[in-house]
């Protein structure tokens, strides 16, 4: 905490504190994911928060056994298993914050050690080198590393700013570095004994074939993104679509096979098998989620693994074979859970818009919220969403957009509010107003905002341009002001945001104008803060200052401030009383 507000009405949430009256909540359950197969297929390592918080569980393929691998106390976010099965990196978050540490452990949970991200610094973007006991990282997004797992020896492969480490080849005389700022990053191979860099292609994922010489990337050079193969200077391109993305990909050890997920029909996958010698591709079905994410291959390809989830159905560890799709940490959707149904309509400029639709029964209008995305380059999907089933279950109807700028509708799309184009996307917010008032989705004096990071921002920026729309407004981790958003976040965070929002002494006038709190004496929509304490990506001065100005103003309003919670709510004891704090403010406001 800045310690420079004085709060009122704010309530501070400690871990695991339950509902006073009956000593219960329900828990916003984000179930298993991040899953890794033994070399072999025959165990998966994952993460899951079935204790209360995120920690990393080995269990055997086909078996209901279940183990802890206990990595300490703070969160786990990611977990890999190693070529040659003898350790599991896992990517852990101390305090909850987005600062991340990289630790080794042996899947029987001995020998436990940290070998990244240490003191102030964050390692990310770890991948288990095929067939070695090397793991690549990267370290601030400045420094690109390998680790010996046996020998605990870091080698430096690479330094530079917004840089990291995608492979490096069997020899190590080449590495695959991602370089650039959000929505301007690219591909190149390095040579490790000249440091000449050479071009692949714009993108951000991409790993060498077995031999070392050819590479494969997704590819952002066009609209679309595409699966391409890139070999003695030709670019053969293996996967595209006319109005589909390929969302990412992972190869086979033995270069055989490729495993593409594809991002359709405004936040669908599917996912299917490419034979990378004669191009044939079949479907992995059936899909057991509406939205899939995380394919892994083990080592020997003998099995594919991913996580699945859907409007209901908490995220889900599940393995593809040759025998099918079988389950190995999953919990089936709830039977009556409401699914969304994708509309499309028309911005105030005539681009074209798309969201998610959750309708409660009966028949409209009804009480409405809008919510946005974080990113802004992320999209909103069909997956889990206890909020929404929440609100729809009291008769609240939720729109869940994808407004310019988000991910999964090409280039031109995302980058469609960077910089001064930002006041179009603020005007989206209206725009979705509009579709769901005159298509009697909405009550006109009953429509709600929230979102969470950019979103929260967005919400933010609606509620200052826009004062007499909303009746209730929610800001989860939003920015208020982006002069002290650049000033006090993380600063690999703020460099590689620069692109995106515009640079901080250049754009000054702009951001100043672009700011919530520049407009802040117009906000008089009741409106609920919500903020980790350790935030370190959007810090918590950004929820202090708006409230001390609504204080000031005696605008109604609630601060809710988790402790132990950084940039997202990672317990489950936080995020449950995040739904019921939530579900009460706007259902509090709504049916007035």
């Amino acid at each position: 905490m800045t310690g420079q507000f004085n709060r009122v009405d704010v309530t501070v949430l400690p871990m695991g504190w339950t509902n006073r009256e009956t000593g219960s909540f329900p828990s916003e359950v984000s179930g298993s994911w991040s899953p890794a197969l033994s070399p072999d297929g025959r165990h998966a390592a994952y993460v899951s928060d079935r204790s209360g918080r995120p920690q990393v569980w080995v269990q055997p393929v086909g078996s209901d056994l279940t183990f802890l691998v206990d990595t300490g106390e703070a969160p786990v976010a990611a977990v890999q298993w190693s070529s040659g099965g003898g350790w599991l990196a896992c990517l852990v978050a101390p305090g909850g914050a987005p600062r991340h540490e990289i630790w080794l452990v042996r899947p029987d949970g001995s020998e436990l050690h940290q070998i990244a991200g240490f003191a102030d610094g964050t390692a990310d973007n770890m991948r288990w080198l095929p067939g070695r006991p090397l793991l690549a990282l990267t370290e601030n997004l400045n420094t690109a590393l390998l680790v010996d797992a046996v020998s605990g020896e870091r080698s430096v492969i690479a330094r530079g700013e917004l840089i990291s480490l995608l492979d490096v080849s069997p020899g190590r005389e080449r590495a695959l570095l991602r370089i650039g700022p959000r929505g301007d990053r690219h591909i190149v191979v390095r040579d490790l004994l000249t440091g000449a860099d050479e071009f692949v292609t714009a993108g951000e994922q991409a790993v060498f074939g077995p031999d070392g010489e050819t590479v494969y990337a997704r590819s952002e050079s066009g609209e679309l993104p595409v699966l391409v193969r890139v070999s003695k200077g030709s670019v053969e391109v293996l996967a595209a679509s006319a109005t589909d993305e390929v969302e990412s990909f992972t190869v086979t050890a033995d270069g055989r096979t490729a495993a593409v997920l594809w991002n359709v029909r405004g936040g669908l996958s599917e996912l299917s098998l490419l034979d990378l010698d004669s191009g044939a591709a079949r479907p992995v079905t059936p899909l057991p989620g509406l939205v899939v994410s995380g394919p892994s291959w083990s080592f020997d390809a003998s099995a594919l693994t991913f996580t699945a989830e859907g409007p209901g159905q908490p995220h889900g560890v599940w393995v593809s074979t040759a025998s099918g799709v079988e389950a190995v940490a999953a919990e089936p959707a709830a039977p009556n859970a409401v699914r969304p149904t994708l509309e499309t309509f028309a911005a105030h400029d005539g681009l074209t818009l798309t969201g998610w639709l959750f309708r409660p029964a009966g028949p409209g209008p009804h009480p409405t919220v809008l919510w946005f995305h974080g990113g802004p380059e992320a999209q909103e999907r069909p997956g889990h969403g206890p909020l929404f089933q929440s609100l729809t279950d009291r008769g609240i109807a939720v729109f869940a957009p994808n407004v310019r700028g988000s991910s999964g509708f090409g280039r031109s799309f995302v980058n469609a509010d960077n910089l001064a184009l930002r006041y179009a996307a603020i005007e989206d917010v209206r725009s979705c107003a509009v579709f769901l008032v005159e298509t009697g989705v909405a009550a006109e004096t009953k429509l709600g905002v929230m979102g969470r990071s950019y979103g929260g921002y967005l919400t933010l920026a609606a509620l200052t341009t826009f004062p007499d729309l909303f009746a209730v407004g929610i800001d989860v981790c939003g920015m208020s002001n982006f002069a002290t958003f650049y000033e006090h976040t993380e600063p690999w965070i703020a460099a590689a945001a620069v692109s995106k929002y515009g640079d901080p002494v250049a754009d000054h006038d702009l951001l100043a104008d672009l700011s919530p709190m520049t407009r802040i004496d117009r906000l008089r929509t009741p409106l609920m803060i919500v903020h980790g304490e350790n935030d370190s990506n959007v810090p918590v001065i950004e929820a202090e200052q708006v409230v001390a100005a609504l204080a000031e103003r005696g605008v109604p309003h609630r601060y809710l401030l988790f402790p132990g919670e950084g940039h997202e709510l990672l317990h489950r004891s936080s995020r449950a009383d995040y739904l019921r704090e939530t579900v009460d403010w706007l259902t509090t406001h709504l049916f007035k």
